[in-house]
């Protein structure tokens, strides 16, 4: 298994690389690739669809414990600021303040270097966020948000069958993570993560095979993308 400093390293030096390659062309960065945040119920396959669609967009999944390796190191902070192009570093803490001031949030040292890693994360682009309340740093203006989720019987049933629990020791394990996420993003965002209107997509996993949510989730993807880039295109 590859390690989360290994995974943290091989993004950092993508975007260094790309940033140095811009700079020696003399050319300003392009629009860059966009952001995919991923908030799910455990025992949803949120994790697993997390990952094919990494893999069909050809982008980095970057699960919560990388996001708070991040956080708690000022050394890889640094790095991910280094790699934004100047006119978006400039403007970085203005930004953050923004996002705290709007959205009435804790302002703990862990919130700040949240805030800071996401919205540079979102600018870098290329990732698939999961957890972390990336879908509530960034807003509707930001990447795409998607919302993984599957009735309780269901959930049980798929972590007996992939993790070789046994079902009370699966329901216990889900209960305790609903809970630990709900107080999550209560607590930092003064949100509801149930509220749908949190996200562009909410899925339930229950009876779709996730090849196809994959497919599904690609297309609107890209028509958000395209609707942020051309917001009149279809007045045209």
């Amino acid at each position: 298994m590859v390690s989360i400093d290994a995974i943290i390293n091989r993004q950092l030096l993508k975007w260094e690389l790309e940033r140095k390659t811009l700079e020696a062309e003399q050319t300003q960065r392009p629009l860059p690739p966009r952001i995919v945040t991923i908030s799910r119920q455990t025992g949803s396959r949120g994790s697993y669809f997390a990952t094919r669609l990494a893999q069909a967009m050809d982008y980095v999944r970057l699960h919560r414990q990388v996001i708070d390796e991040v956080c708690l190191s000022s050394g890889y902070c640094k790095r991910i600021i280094g790699s934004l192009d100047d006119r978006f570093r400039s403007s970085l803490e203005l930004m953050v303040e923004s996002v705290l001031t709007g959205q009435s949030v804790d302002h703990s040292d862990y919130t700040r270097a949240l805030f800071k890693v996401v919205l540079s994360m979102s600018r870098l682009g290329g990732v698939i966020l999961v957890g972390r309340g990336g879908n509530f740093i960034l807003g509707p203006d930001r990447g795409f948000h998607i919302r993984f989720i599957a009735p309780r019987e269901k959930r049980i049933e798929n972590l007996v069958k992939y993790t070789g629990c046994s079902t009370d020791e699966a329901a216990t394990r889900i209960d305790k993570s609903d809970a630990e996420r709900k107080e999550f993003v209560t607590k930092l965002f003064k949100s509801d993560l149930n509220d749908p209107s949190h996200y562009d997509l909410v899925i339930n996993s229950a009876f779709i095979d996730i090849e196809e949510l994959v497919t599904t989730a690609v297309e609107a993807i890209h028509g958000k993308f395209s609707k942020l880039t051309y917001p009149d295109h279809d007045q045209l």
